[in-house]
């Protein structure tokens, strides 16, 4: 489910029926893709795995066995159609977990380029936080408003100087302010 619904972000733009709504719905689902990285979920990444039998051992690069345990169900995503979908651990070591997969071959260790993602049940919902909402409609106006008028940005005061691109560094950080209780810190490297 988009954060910003079509017909929320039909009334911000205030298009009426003028564009369809797969048209205005490519541009909520981009701001969730963007958003949702951000805001603090349960999630880890899993830099490899290998395979006996249907046992799928998923490895990690910081100690998982505070974090994950035995019986939990986890959501599985980039790494292959073996794994990904909702598995149910069955064991838990410091920096690997096992899963029962559909592989029928045994496969020695091998990493995930890019890693793979591991979701965990999470006790916050985007979708329930008014901040997180208004944030993505912001930035659902920034894309559409970016798609009609490419070069649209503020000029300066002193110098009518255009401003860089809006789909720059800037589009999260008119927003920030609205994410900042809900942002997972290991997002804000760099």
């Amino acid at each position: 489910m988009a954060l910003t619904t079509v017909a929320e972000l039909r009334s911000a733009l205030g298009v009426g029926t003028l564009y369809a709504d797969a048209t205005l719905q490519s541009v909520c689902d981009a701001a969730d893709e963007v958003l949702l990285p951000f805001v603090w979920s349960n999630t880890e990444f899993s830099i490899g795995h290998k395979n006996v039998g249907t046992v799928g051992t998923l490895y990690f690069d910081i100690n998982v066995d505070e974090i994950y345990y035995i019986g939990q169900t986890i959501n599985v995503t980039g790494a292959g159609s073996h794994f990904n979908g909702n598995k149910t651990v069955t064991s838990v070591n410091a920096r690997e977990i096992t899963v029962t997969t559909n592989h029928v071959a045994d496969t020695p260790y091998h990493p995930f380029n890019p890693y793979a993602t591991i979701k965990a049940s999470t006790y916050l919902d985007p979708a329930d936080v008014k901040a997180i909402q208004e944030a993505s409609l912001m930035v659902c106006i920034d894309i559409w408003q970016s798609r009609q008028a490419p070069s649209s940005g503020g000029v300066t005061i002193d110098g009518y100087q255009p401003s860089p691109y809006r789909m720059g560094n800037t589009l999260l950080a008119r927003v920030r302010g609205l994410l900042a209780p809900y942002l997972d810190p290991r997002s804000m490297v760099g």
